[in-house]
């Protein structure tokens, strides 16, 4: 993901920013359903993850900075509700949405 997202030439920062959140998004919607927990149809990441915690299991800070990224769930679509979005601020973004995939595929990899 890093690698395809550095390479990107006359791209709104925006657009990967946005599925970089979705893929942090979807990562930890697949390790509720993994858990067997049910979750509101929501985009907030803090929120998601809490309940993830509630289920008493550890969230490393790498992951819980995934709350970084809900901003990036709505407010991307809409051009000029924001600043325009930092190659650094695409850059941690990868790199957290990077973080949580792998952390949700381990966490789904192991027995409930």
């Amino acid at each position: 993901m890093a690698k395809a997202g550095m390479r990107l030439r006359n791209v709104y920062f925006e657009d990967p920013c946005f599925e970089a959140q979705q893929a942090a998004e979807k990562a930890i919607k697949a390790a509720l359903l993994h858990l067997g927990v049910r979750f509101p149809y929501i985009h907030d990441l803090a929120d998601l993850l809490d309940l993830i915690k509630t289920a008493g299991k550890r969230i490393p800070k790498t992951v819980r900075d995934a709350d970084r990224l809900t901003r990036f769930a709505v407010v991307t679509r809409y051009p000029g509700l924001m600043e325009p979005v930092t190659r650094r601020e695409l850059t941690r973004a990868v790199k957290i949405a990077e973080q949580v995939v792998r952390w949700a595929e381990k966490l789904i990899a192991r027995k409930a």
